[in-house]
């Protein structure tokens, strides 16, 4: 069946008067063409403000049509219960892996939501899972999403019991790509990487020319923890501190800040920082 409704460029807004000549009361003509759903359920969600009706048209181009960024939307209604559906960790996992797996608008986002999910454990049923973390990490990382590049270096760091042994030589290959894509703790950890010679060779000159380049970053010009660890070679970052953590909250331990004293808990992955959400 055709895609292509004669009224409005795709790349336009749904407005009311386009929107009730082309649909039905219910929005079922739209139903057979992936983009146009996921229009209706955009329209839906940011004009008419009806969350629940948004959730029924994601459901549908999700779970029918396959259409990437509905997966993505249903899995971050999924996290907050948005739209009168279940809140649910486990749902929101399997929709971010249709959604990365399928590409599209939002597969990047939707394959860190699956490597944070997946790193955390909180939607696995046996816990945290570093091996499907690492695999949706690294097609995020690929797509150039700099905090799953930090993640994969941190998961090469730390190491795991279930399997993934520490490896600083890749840990630094990812801090150094978290850093090229501006990442202020991949600089830092590779700068502390060069300087002692984890997984690579000693480079004063390297370390120092990074160890700048995260102080130079604009989240250190806001002065919030220009001293934290990694910057000053006390130990390396693991995981990004969320914004409502203090930094005497966090505690470094064997070289690595691995955790944060709060423990508080909603619609974030403790370990690895924030999900996406929009």
């Amino acid at each position: 069946m055709s895609c292509k409704p004669p009224v409005t460029s795709p790349f336009q807004p749904l407005t009311e008067d386009k929107a009730s000549n082309h649909r039905s009361p219910t929005g079922l003509n739209y139903y057979f063409c992936p983009v146009w759903c996921q229009r209706l359920a955009d329209y839906m969600e940011g004009v008419k403000k009806n969350y629940e009706s948004a959730a029924q048209v994601l459901k549908h181009n999700c779970e029918t049509n396959g259409h990437g960024e509905s997966c993505y939307k249903l899995g971050a209604y999924h996290i907050t219960g948005k739209g009168g559906v279940t809140e649910c960790l486990k749902t929101a996992y399997s929709c971010f892996i249709r959604s990365c797996n399928a590409g599209g608008k939002k597969s990047v986002d939707a394959c860190h939501n699956v490597g944070l999910l997946a790193h955390d454990g909180r939607a696995m049923e046996g816990g945290p899972d570093p091996t499907a973390a690492r695999q949706y990490y690294e097609k995020a990382c690929a797509g150039g999403f700099a905090p799953s590049c930090f993640n994969l270096s941190a998961l090469f760091i730390e190491g795991n019991s279930k399997g993934l042994a520490p490896d600083m030589t890749l840990a630094l290959k990812y801090a150094n790509r978290a850093c090229e894509l501006g990442h202020v703790w991949g600089c830092a950890n590779a700068s502390r990487m060069y300087r002692l010679g984890d997984g690579t060779e000693k480079d004063e000159k390297k370390a120092e020319e990074l160890k700048n380049r995260a102080k130079g970053a604009a989240w250190f010009r806001e002065g919030e923890a220009a001293e934290i660890c990694g910057v000053n070679d006390y130990c390396y970052h693991c995981f990004g501190l969320p914004a409502h953590v203090a930094i005497s909250q966090v505690m470094c331990v064997n070289r690595y800040i691995c955790a944060c004293t709060n423990k508080t808990w909603r619609g974030r992955s403790k370990v690895g920082g924030d999900l996406l959400l929009v």
